[in-house]
């Protein structure tokens, strides 16, 4: 059972969470919390596997507890489920060290997927949230990208392998483990090892990093889909 902590102001919300994963199976809501500073409370009592987060809430936002709860216990995964998707929360929360962002407009089974990954360390990104970091980095990181390139040539350190290559072009893609094991017909334990080689190797501390760096590094196109990773080596 995956421990989970839902953090909303409205009361509402948060009923309406707790009956979604729990209808789904798999979860366990162990608290839930109408504010930042008790969210923090609980996080330290409870130790949740999954904190769902909301952001604007009273006595101190989701950001603020963000930073606090992963500060105190690292291993938890805190996942933003909010209405605003502007650059300040964004990147405010994955700044916090967040490990997803949602919207709330979003599939209800899009959300319990979203959980479970968050709780295996996989983030999920709502679509417009992905691009919006994507084109944030593509317009303000152009020196950070030419080294991550360099890195990647033949003459580099950190070389990544063909099959990392292949993975973080993927994982740039916004697909699971699971999914990538599925399209490149392998375990899902061997895709693991080969994005957390791939991730190590760049210096990535979450596959957010991963999937953005995916992108800088032209593994993945304007509309999200994969290219060749070779064409970073400039091979044929």
């Amino acid at each position: 059972m995956i421990r989970v902590l839902v953090v909303d102001d409205q009361a509402l919300v948060r009923a309406g969470v707790t009956l979604l994963l729990r209808t789904a199976g798999g979860f366990d809501i162990v608290g839930e919390a109408g504010d930042g500073r008790e969210a923090v409370r609980l996080a330290e009592r409870l130790r949740p596997d999954v904190v769902l987060m909301d952001l604007r809430m009273p006595r101190m936002d989701g950001i603020e507890a963000t930073r606090q709860i992963l500060d105190r216990h690292p291993a938890t995964r805190v996942l933003v489920l909010t209405t605003f998707a502007d650059d300040a929360n964004i990147y405010g929360a994955l700044g916090a060290g967040a490990i997803g962002y949602l919207v709330k407009d979003g599939a209800p089974e899009d959300l319990v997927e979203a959980v479970g990954r968050a709780a295996r360390g996989e983030p999920l990104l709502a679509p417009p949230v992905l691009a919006r970091i994507v084109n944030r980095a593509l317009l303000a990181h152009t020196r950070d990208a030419e080294r991550e390139v360099d890195s990647l040539r033949p003459s580099g350190r950190r070389l990544l392998s063909g099959r990392e290559r292949e993975v973080l072009a993927l994982v740039g893609a916004g697909l699971s483990n699971a999914e990538i094991a599925a399209r490149m017909h392998l375990g899902v334990t061997t895709v693991k090892t080969h994005v957390s080689a791939a991730m190590d190797k760049l210096g990535l501390r979450n596959r957010v990093q991963a999937a953005v760096v995916a992108h800088r590094l032209g593994l993945v196109d304007d509309d999200f889909q994969p290219i060749d990773p070779r064409v970073v080596e400039g091979q044929p």
